[in-house]
């Protein structure tokens, strides 16, 4: 009886150890973005899978050097950072056409994950993205009655410099050319590149 304990509980840690090997391997797959700031550098895993679109025009962003010289211009302590739209004088930057709403892919609103930012309107995501610094369960797809309830399209997360986003997120804000929650300080991206 023991042997078959220790042989069942041998085949349960190495099943669970071959499955985080092919969890490892499947997120070393996926497209990484660098983003320096000037206060430190984030980088980011995307999830191409789950949301293809949102990481096409997101890479397209970033390859096109469209975020170099942007800010974090929308900061809410225990709740987000934003950015992605706006040059250091808060002059909003020219984007594309905006794309369809992936938010029903099943990814959540964490602490690190990577999200478009939006209007009312849930198909309005061009450039700008935030970072969630809370469980922000309520930005979740529930249902595509309403434009609150469509949720927000989850495409990525921080592996590295969450302290950086912290930081951020902590940044004493204000009102500034009209908008409010801009940090007293300006939070600039100096530059995001893939790299991988």
């Amino acid at each position: 009886m023991t042997r078959r304990l220790f042989l069942a509980f041998k085949t349960a840690v190495f099943g669970a150890l071959l499955t985080l090997n092919f969890a490892a391997q499947a997120n070393e797959q996926n497209p990484q973005v660098l983003i320096e700031t000037n206060k430190g550098s984030i980088l980011v895993e995307l999830y191409p899978k789950q949301a293809p679109k949102t990481v096409e025009n997101f890479l397209g962003y970033v390859n096109e050097q469209f975020y170099d010289g942007t800010v974090f211009h929308r900061v809410i302590k225990n709740f987000m950072v934003q950015g992605g739209g706006f040059d250091k004088n808060l002059n909003r930057k020219p984007n594309h056409d905006p794309i369809k709403s992936e938010a029903d892919n099943g990814l959540r609103n964490r602490i690190g994950t990577l999200a478009m930012a939006r209007t009312n309107d849930p198909h309005s995501a061009s450039a700008q993205f935030f970072i969630n610094t809370n469980q922000n369960s309520f930005l979740d797809h529930r249902e595509k009655s309403s434009s609150q309830a469509w949720g927000y399209t989850v495409f990525g997360r921080v592996i590295k410099g969450m302290q950086v986003v912290n930081e951020i997120s902590n940044t004493p804000t204000g009102f500034k050319n009209g908008m409010g929650d801009v940090p007293a300080e300006t939070i600039e991206i100096i530059k995001a590149r893939q790299v991988k």
